[in-house]
């Protein structure tokens, strides 16, 4: 593992060890016993609460298993009492489920017990160096902002609904907005997370149009839309002959974003063979086209996204896990439109406003009880699904009110609307083991090859129409899908990359 170099900065920063057995604890600070910063150890919950009062921490580095009071508990005192710090949590190899969801919780962190000397160092490191960097990213601007008031101010203007491309004032988007501007003012990696249709390529852009890197090249790639034998070529470039149909010299995404910013969405879909490229040329700026010995050097700040739980892609050993602590050094999480409250209307406000200039349309308002469908509704698409549905109710509305008639279910339904019902399956073709539950389905003849081959449909057939019929009713949520089809989000990606891989 390449390990961060010494921070001068950090010899002034303290980790307090909340850790009850004795040897582990003398294990860990031995390990930390070269590093700059000070170790505090207490083998208690109580004892971390008296610890953290006093002020003088800057990071904990917490078991989830004490004596006491649970380690989950612990960073739930932290978050309603206001103390603001990094928490790297410890667990053993049978709770990487518990550790996740402390990750969720507010950890920025977890250390599978055994871990090494280089893992731990690393963590800590990462993690001090970003909260340093977030703290001076914030006090200027807060500062500069609101010299006069002893509370800072919030990052948009009262009655500002604006930034960077979002619409929006809710406090979740706030949180955002203060993320951004504190990243922008640094070339480090950004690592975006949320649902389908958040935003992050939005959250991408904004960070760089509000950097230095402004005047240079935006560029973004999508690594789930490109096959994987292309990948390389896309990010960076080669020169003619280097493989067949390379009929030119290209040049690279990495190359094209020289001096400005390099977006890598869907980054778990990169495949383990890219990833090892991708983590050399972040580690030293400098890559190798396809087909040429010649090395590139060039200056590219990286952000990537992920609608997928990047930890869980890194415990399953599709990501590595050197490249996640590269990539993962400012993480943002894009909030549901379903945490936004009344964004929710100035976002469709907004895309009224937009669609029925474009439409020459003479809509200017919602009535109120497609006010209510609209904010009642769970927006499992989030933002891109809202988009959809004031578009298409522009297409084809008339007058200048959107009603609740207007809006297509299942947001029409959720105001009382009758939502449409189902088409029955067609019997054409039963699946394979099932009965087709017509009374008037004659069975084919077990003797005739043929009626059996066009009645009964091969499993694998039957199984991706169920995750392709799921998802889309989930409005492309795949979480969601597998919550309802009884399997983990990790088998859905895995099928609809071998899918994709046949049809490439």
């Amino acid at each position: 593992m390449d390990a961060l170099a010494p921070s001068e900065s950090l010899s002034n920063c303290t980790v307090l060890l909340v850790e009850d057995t004795p040897a582990l604890a003398r294990t860990y600070k031995g390990f930390l016993r070269g590093e700059e910063y000070a170790v505090d150890h207490v083998e208690t919950g109580g004892a971390a609460k008296e610890a953290l009062k006093a002020g003088e921490h800057d990071l904990v580095l917490l078991d989830l298993r004490l004596p006491d009071i649970p380690g989950e508990d612990i960073m739930t005192w932290m978050r309603e009492t206001g103390i603001d710090l990094p928490v790297i949590v410890i667990t053993a190899q049978g709770s990487v489920g518990v550790a996740v969801e402390a990750m969720r919780a507010g950890a920025v962190d977890f250390l599978m017990k055994p871990f090494t000397e280089d893992r731990l160092i690393h963590s800590i490191r990462t993690h001090l160096d970003q909260s340093r960097f977030l703290k001076a990213a914030v006090r200027p601007a807060a500062a500069a902002e609101a010299p006069a008031k002893a509370s800072a101010k919030p990052v948009v203007e009262p009655g500002e609904r604006n930034f960077a491309g979002f619409i929006g004032d809710s406090v979740p988007m706030q949180a955002v907005y203060r993320l951004i501007r504190s990243a922008s003012a640094s070339n480090a990696t950004v690592f975006i997370t949320g649902e389908s249709g958040t935003g992050k390529e939005v959250c991408a852009n904004a960070i760089h149009e509000t950097s230095a890197r402004k005047p240079r090249n935006f560029v973004p790639l999508n690594c789930a839309a490109i096959p994987g034998d292309l990948m390389e070529s896309e990010i960076f470039g080669h020169v003619k002959g280097a493989f067949t149909g390379a009929t030119s010299d290209k040049t690279g995404a990495a190359q094209l974003a020289h001096g400005g910013t390099l977006f890598l969405d869907e980054i778990c879909e990169m495949s383990p063979h890219l990833q090892t490229k991708l983590l050399r040329f972040i580690q030293t700026g400098s890559f190798n086209p396809v087909g040429k010995a010649e090395t590139i050097t060039v200056d590219t700040r990286f952000i990537c996204a992920t609608n997928r739980d990047p930890l869980e892609e890194v415990t399953a050993g599709r990501f590595r896990e050197d490249l996640y602590y590269r990539l993962h050094v400012i993480p943002i999480e894009m909030p549901a439109l379903r945490a936004r409250d009344e964004d929710v209307m100035r976002i469709a406000d907004g895309f009224l406003r937009e669609y029925s200039a474009e439409e020459g349309k003479e809509l200017v308002s919602f009535s109120s009880a497609a006010r209510e469908a609209l904010l009642a509704y769970s927006w499992p698409g989030n933002v891109r699904q809202l988009q959809n549905i004031i578009r298409h109710a522009v297409v084809f509305g008339e007058g200048t009110e959107v009603t609740a008639a207007m809006l297509r279910a299942p947001i029409g339904h959720a105001s009382g609307q009758q939502a449409p019902t189902r088409p029955a399956p067609s019997q054409a073709r039963i699946p394979a083991g099932e009965p087709s539950g017509a009374a008037s389905a004659t069975p084919p003849d077990p003797n005739d090859l043929n009626a059996l081959a066009a009645a009964i449909r091969p499993l694998e057939d039957v199984e991706r129409e169920a995750i392709e019929n799921a998802v889309g009713q989930c409005g492309g949520d795949v979480r969601k899908a597998a919550v309802f089809l009884g399997v983990s989000p990790a088998t859905i990606y895995r099928k609809q990359k071998s899918w994709r891989e046949r049809t490439a």
